[in-house]
């Protein structure tokens, strides 16, 4: 029986680093899992605080003890809820999985903060997942029509309903079965009495890695996190592959999928992964400079000074300085104290919040021309207000370069994007756009040169080697949910101009 101790009451948390101004693409969740390790959860809750920047709304860690599988779930940051030795202690076990996480599908709210946990006919059953299920309303709405009680509004409990609905003999069968009629990305961490299951989509869109820790098996949403808790990364696990591990150690590996091409989110190389990572065999720290010599050969800039955007831009803005023989420098200091932009009632005291977190280095810009990098561009309300901060701060000429294509789609994989509609590249051509950030000029890279900085010739529009959704409105995947709301909409009497 699961012991839930839900740490804090839900409509009483304000969360002071949520970004409201919607600038940036926020990250999805991240996910870590041990087994076979003498203090499972400390590692646990030491691997996510790794992963913190891919979900600051809410963590979770469940343990099992050999017996009882115990969750301990709470709002707010991993050190916020994990740093005392009491909160480790009650996570006895050598098995534990946490996760991290920003709401995407189902909404904030303590119900949803997962590992998500249920009793099912084999016994416990918790679930981490990083990802969106792109047709979990459609599967939802069977579910409850043949008699199913939802306890959140997560899309991750579609999955275990569907576990517990299926007929096959074993867990991992039946683990299958459910995924096999689930659409959209996933990676997953499972915890049952029998050991550990990890998976990945069978596009892997989603990132996660194999590491070793003595005889401990982990698994992680980005190698960064072994790298705190002192292990050794193994391998990815591969895109619509099964791990299975054993309290034993016995270690299987499953391809229940096929194998379609993969199509990782090449968005962990522009910004989600922690730049100390390794994403697609590749060093992401290395890929943004990469990103940035690249974007400096596209779109080159007569200035005084390559100044990133801080922190997310700093890689591109040094491969761009090398590249193009610039000086670099930190033109715009940050506020590491203030984090995201603070929640605000009204638009100019969120506008203010750019300035607590980022503030002009003017000795330095003053009379200078520079090229602002930073690795997106999503409503542009954030890229206008750094504009205006350089010149009020002196700054000669203001460029604006930045490390991705436009991005001008919604993601349906667990990233959460406004709607398309507030999307800037959705609305407007490049010169609106960079009249609109008051820029002198504005580029992107192109998407064939994102391809080459991060090892490909190019992209091949056949078959991409990415998931470029977010860039390319190119889905890899059936967007059901998405598809039957269009579907809705047409059928209602207002679309229809005439009956209007």
């Amino acid at each position: 029986m699961a012991d839930d101790h839900d740490m804090a009451l839900a409509g009483n948390f304000t969360h002071p680093y949520l970004d409201l101004s919607g600038d940036k693409l926020r990250e999805e969740c991240g996910v870590f899992g041990a087994i076979n390790a003498e203090r499972a959860a400390a590692a646990t809750a030491l691997g996510l605080h790794a992963l913190q920047h891919r979900g600051q709304e809410a963590v979770g860690i469940t343990s099992f003890d050999g017996r009882d599988f115990i969750s301990r779930r709470a709002l707010g940051h991993v050190a916020d809820n994990f740093a005392e030795a009491d909160a480790i202690a009650e996570l006895p076990g050598a098995m534990a999985a946490g996760h991290v996480r920003y709401s995407t599908t189902g909404g904030a709210g303590l119900r949803n903060v997962q590992p998500l946990y249920a009793e099912l006919a084999s016994g416990g059953f918790a679930i981490a997942h990083n990802g969106n299920i792109s047709n979990a309303r459609t599967l939802r709405q069977d579910l409850v029509q043949k008699g199913s009680i939802f306890q959140s509004t997560s899309d991750t409990e579609v999955i275990i309903h569907l576990v517990a609905t299926s007929r096959y003999p074993t867990v991992a069968d039946r683990l299958i079965d459910a995924l096999r009629l689930v659409e959209g990305a996933y990676a997953l961490i499972v915890m049952t009495p029998e050991g550990m299951i990890a998976c990945r989509d069978p596009l892997g869109v989603r990132p996660l890695v194999m590491g070793r820790m003595g005889d401990a098996v982990l698994f992680a949403s980005e190698s960064v996190a072994f790298d705190v808790v002192g292990a050794e990364m193994v391998r990815e696990v591969e895109p619509g592959e099964m791990v299975r591990v054993s309290h034993s150690g016995e270690i299987e590996s499953l391809r229940p999928f096929g194998s379609p091409p993969a199509r990782p989110c090449i968005f962990e190389h522009v910004y989600f992964s922690r730049p100390d990572s390794y994403f697609a065999g590749h060093s992401v720290y290395e890929a943004r400079k990469a990103i940035g010599a690249e974007l400096a050969k596209e779109a080159p800039c007569d200035v005084d000074l390559v100044v990133p955007v801080p922190d997310s831009g700093v890689p591109a803005a040094i491969g761009f300085a090398q590249e193009s023989g610039l000086p670099f420098e930190l033109g715009i200091i940050r506020s590491h104290y203030v984090g995201r932009t603070f929640i605000e009632p009204s638009d100019s005291a969120r506008h203010a919040g750019v300035k607590r977190k980022h503030n002009a280095n003017r000795g330095l810009v003053a009379g200078k021309r520079i090229v602002l990098i930073d690795d997106s561009i999503v409503r542009g309300t954030t890229s206008l207000k750094i504009v205006e901060m350089m010149r009020e701060a002196g700054a000669s000429e203001v460029h604006f370069r930045v490390a991705s294509p436009p991005t001008a789609h919604s993601c349906y994989y667990g990233v959460d994007t406004p709607e398309r509609s507030k999307l800037l590249a959705a609305r407007m051509e490049l010169e609106p756009m960079r009249d609109f950030i008051q820029a002198d000029s504005l580029a992107f890279i192109s998407i064939d040169g994102l391809y080459r900085a991060v090892g490909a010739k190019g992209r091949d529009n056949a078959c991409p080697q990415f998931c470029d959704a977010c860039f390319t409105g190119d889905y890899p995947t059936r967007l059901t949910d998405l598809a039957r709301e269009k579907r809705k909409d047409d059928e209602l009497p207002f679309a229809d101009p005439k009956a209007a």
